[in-house]
């Protein structure tokens, strides 16, 4: 069974308002067959092993295997072989994923035209900058932010953030034709 022993899967209880508004109203949910639950404990890890071996992903395994023995358990009245029934159920949950997974593929959008990769002058020229500068050129020019907004960012008046994006301006000219 291995050091991790798993339980019978969670069944939890809804509740359900009558017409006067109270909830005295219980709907219990039909209760699992011991020899479900057994097979639960027995064979989970085993069923979650042979669902990561198809699909190749933990957390997809798991998945699948709890939704089939969640299926054996909706068909439990006409199951013959509880065993054969949810190895069954794990294969073609499995399926279902990978075949699923291959369609999205193939609907995938291409992937983007690599980019040039260019010397950006605007780029280097901003990272000269000091601090206070380059967020007051990018909260202005980029974010398009007003004066009293970028202040706030900044913790200082509206006139040091014109004075701040005027010199900043300033800078990068020189930067730039050099």
């Amino acid at each position: 069974m291995g050091s991790r022993e798993r339980s019978a899967p969670l069944v939890r209880h809804r509740r359900v308002g009558n017409s006067t508004g109270t909830d005295d109203q219980v709907r219990v949910p039909p209760t699992w067959d011991p020899g479900l639950v057994g097979l639960y404990r027995e064979r989970y890890l085993a069923y979650v092993r042979l669902a990561y071996l198809l699909t190749g992903r933990r957390m997809v395994a798991e998945e699948l295997t709890q939704e089939a023995f969640v299926a054996t358990h909706r068909a439990w009245a006409r199951v013959e072989s509880p065993g054969a029934y949810v190895r069954a159920a794990v294969v073609n949950r499995c399926r279902s994923w990978m075949r699923r997974q291959r369609v999205e593929r193939v609907h995938e959008p291409p992937p983007p035209e690599p980019a040039e990769l260019e010397a950006d002058e605007l780029w280097d020229a901003l990272g000269r900058l000091d601090h206070r500068r380059r967020t007051a050129i990018v909260l202005r020019f980029y974010e398009d932010l007003p004066d009293d907004e970028i202040a706030e960012v900044l913790g200082c008046r509206p006139a040091t953030v014109r004075t701040l994006v005027h010199r900043a301006l300033k800078d990068l000219r020189k930067e730039i034709s050099r």
